[in-house]
């Protein structure tokens, strides 16, 4: 028994803190900015006004994390992020393919509680923080559950909230709305009719039941359907993260007005399935019921803060490489009217660039704070250019970047603004691609420290054999095939078959841009006759002139097939001119209007289980897959398939990297194929297989004679291993046991 007697007053109890870095925010950027620092070494304190980690991709919210493949409706061929975002969704995948958000929630939790250097405070809200200077030292937060305030001192800061709840306290300088076309010559800047900021949406799930269900709407529903002026699109088999659109606020403060946001959208979210259900005009609504509605916004823009660079419009749509560039954006320039909802214009406005595009280290800090690190939707960008940025998987991406750049500067004793010195930058590039993110047009600098390497054997491309089942050419189908510097493409054999003699046009295209996958550059052209079945020779007069990928492309004709082939290949694939409804309206990119971006058409393959190659025979054979391409410090797909390959027959295919001396090894890192395609959408999407069939699932690691590890189960394709001692070798080797049904592939090894 505790009695407590009557006081003039009470306090709650406080707890102070002290910790190499804050992290603000426990959305997907907090959460891999967080892990990545405390996986470099510091201590970190993981601050989230939520119950559970995840932000708008939570089970509070949602929305599925996508990021540059955008829902695979663009040409960025093999562009899901790397790194600890790249982890996330494979490992989500392999545990949740079915895309439960409760699941979700799960696996980022365990993650967090996982990382002994990271301490998890959930339902804290932070409200002030002091400053000395240039810098904030501290950061007061209260979590209403445990009735506890905590004082949390540290020496650097990063900002992942969102709505930039610690550099708004700070004091930092930030933006709110879109700026003038002439600020940074950006076409798709809004005028005052479309509006200047993104609204918020609430999300719902629907189920259907074996009866009949009533719906009585609340008094609030909306009550007169046609004052949304897209209500004709709604049907009775979207769910709710398909009405994404039903969206509202953006006239609006989106931040302070929050509430009355999210009134007017469940008001909204009932109207609509008030007439669902009970306007008539869809019986087959009868047994459908909501099982589950949004209690807090989605949301999408607040604040915007200033860094030393702010991305803009053109840095998206000319793919420009800064010098400092340490992450990728892909997802298009997504704009959406004020009104939402309600307003007459179009959903959303979107347009892509050709390629992926680069991200500098200079959007990612403060340019008011010297130890504010800027990560997720807050970045500095301009509001056209965040209209692609903002996009979850892009922001776990920078969450990372902005983790690793703290714990250097932490290393290095230098503040944010000094890392994006150009003889210091390099560090930081380097160091991300060392534990496996990916960045667009850069390769890892010697990757094994001046080693040799050998494998077992190596598979070439020479013949695809057919499987007995024919693809008709209903729409147009590309391969894509790799071709080094100087070579020549081979004569291709094709089998085909038609109804009755058919002319059929095949054409050989390349990107202008090296390292995009949009066939923008034409190169050659046949036409063939086809009619009985057999094989049809097509060969290109072409020699590259460098390491690049090319399109094959058939011309559409329903009255031909092709033959297809079983054999699955890392890093060659076939793309189709189609649409995705999700990110697309045709399949070709149109303006109606000077929007300043380019007109191109799209290719996109098709989801796993359902991808396709065609059989082939080469007169020659393509070395794709050569062991050489381990030492050449690029970790995917991009200009050339970049990977090792061992022949199908090898039965215990094997790489070895020896030194000349003994080397002292801290810690390496492998990069295997996992699909790097595959968008692997978060949640409710769900997914056919939990592993992608190229991934090594068993592999054996050796330093000399002495076994370092085993690894069975894996599921990832960067595997980082670390040891508490450094190891001394002079020989590396790889002994890979199994895959997940298809051949293995191997991109990088780098040591440290």
């Amino acid at each position: 028994m505790q009695i407590f007697q009557q006081t003039h007053s009470r306090e709650f109890p406080s707890q102070q803190l002290k910790t190499d870095l804050l992290v603000a925010g426990g959305g997907l950027a907090g959460l891999c900015a967080a892990l990545a620092a405390a996986r470099d070494g510091l201590q970190v304190v993981l601050v989230q006004d939520r119950p559970v980690l995840g932000g708008n991709a939570s089970s509070e919210i949602r929305l599925w994390a996508n990021g540059a493949t955008s829902h695979m409706g663009n040409n960025n061929r093999w562009s899901r992020e790397g790194g600890i975002m790249g982890e996330i969704m494979e490992e989500n995948v392999y545990r949740n393919k079915e895309g439960n958000p409760v699941m979700f929630d799960l696996l980022l939790l365990d993650m967090a509680r996982s990382e002994p250097n990271l301490t998890l405070l959930l339902n804290t809200a932070l409200f002030e923080v002091e400053t000395a200077g240039k810098r904030i030292t501290h950061a007061k937060g209260f979590n209403a559950i445990n009735e506890t305030f905590y004082n949390i001192a540290a020496t650097q800061f990063c900002d992942a909230t969102g709505d930039g709840v610690l550099g708004h306290l700070a004091g930092a300088e930030y933006r709110v709305g879109a700026e003038d076309l002439e600020e940074f010559d950006e076409k798709m800047a809004p005028g005052d009719n479309f509006g200047h900021k993104l609204g918020h949406s609430i999300y719902f799930y629907t189920r259907k039941s074996s009866a009949p269900v009533n719906f009585i709407p609340p008094s609030f529903a909306l009550k007169d359907i046609e004052e949304i002026p897209r209500y004709t699109r709604l049907t009775s088999t979207l769910n709710g993260c398909d009405l994404w659109w039903l969206e509202w606020g953006g006239r609006l403060d989106t931040i302070h007005d929050s509430e009355e946001i999210k009134w007017e959208l469940w008001k909204i979210v009932w109207g609509v399935w008030d007439y669902i259900k009970n306007s008539g005009q869809f019986p087959d609504a009868e047994n459908m019921t909501i099982e589950w509605v949004g209690s807090i916004p989605g949301k999408r823009e607040s604040r915007r803060f200033v860094g030393d660079h702010m991305l803009c419009q053109k840095d998206i749509i000319e793919q420009r490489d800064h010098y400092d560039a340490v992450a990728y954006g892909g997802w298009s320039i997504d704009l959406h009217p004020a009104d939402g909802v309600y307003s007459k214009h179009d959903g959303c406005r979107q347009f892509h660039s050709k390629g992926t595009y680069t991200i500098p280290y200079r959007s990612l800090y403060s340019r008011s704070l010297e130890n504010l690190f800027l990560t997720g939707r807050l970045i500095s960008a301009s509001h056209v250019a965040f209209g692609s940025a903002r996009v979850m998987c892009t922001c776990g991406l920078l969450g990372e970047v902005v983790g690793r750049a703290a714990a250097l500067c932490h290393q290095q004793r230098i503040n944010a603004p000094q890392l994006a010195e150009q003889n210091r930058i390099g560090s930081l590039q380097q160091h991300l691609q060392q534990t496996g993110c990916y960045i667009p047009r850069q390769w890892l600098n010697d990757p094994t420290n001046g080693a040799m390497v050998t494998a077992s054997s190596e598979w070439q491309l020479t013949q695809l054999p057919t499987n007995g089942v024919w693809n008709g050419l209903n729409e147009r189908m590309a391969l894509l095939l790799p071709l080094k510097a100087g070579e020549t493409l081979p004569e291709l054999n094709f089998t085909l078959r038609a109804d009755s003699l058919q002319q059929l046009k095949i054409s050989l295209s390349g990107s202008e841009r090296a390292g995009n996958f949009t066939p923008d550059m034409p190169l050659d052209e046949r036409e063939i006759s086809v009619f009985e079945a057999g094989e049809y020779c097509v060969k290109f007069q072409y020699q590259s002139t460098r390491d690049e990928y090319v399109f094959i492309a058939f011309e559409s004709n329903e009255h031909i097939e092709i033959a297809l082939t079983d054999v699955q290949l890392p890093g060659i694939m076939t793309v189709f001119n189609s649409l995705n409804a999700r990110v697309a309206k045709h399949t070709r990119q149109l303006a109606d209007g000077d929007y300043g971006v380019d007109e191109f058409d799209f290719w996109l393959p098709r989801r796993q289980p359902n991808q396709i190659l065609p059989a082939l025979r080469l007169a020659s054979p393509l070395r794709c897959y050569a062991a050489e391409n381990l030492l050449n410090g690029r970790l995917r797909p991009e200009q050339h398939a970049n990977a090792w390959v061992p022949a199908a027959t090898d039965s215990l295919p094997t790489v070895t990297w020896r030194w000349e001396k003994p080397q002292t090894v801290y810690a390496l890192t492998l990069v295997f194929d996992n699909d790097f395609d595959n968008a692997m959408e978060t949640v409710q999407m769900g997914h056919a297989l939990a592993v992608m069939p190229h991934c090594v699932t068993h592999y054996r690691l050796w330093a000399d004679d002495t076994l370092l590890t085993e690894v069975t189960n894996n599921r990832h394709s960067v595997c980082e291993h670390r040891w508490p001692q450094p190891i001394s070798a002079q020989r590396l080797k790889l002994e890979i046991l199994n895959t997940a049904g298809s051949i293995a592939a191997l991109y990088s090894l780098s040591v440290r």
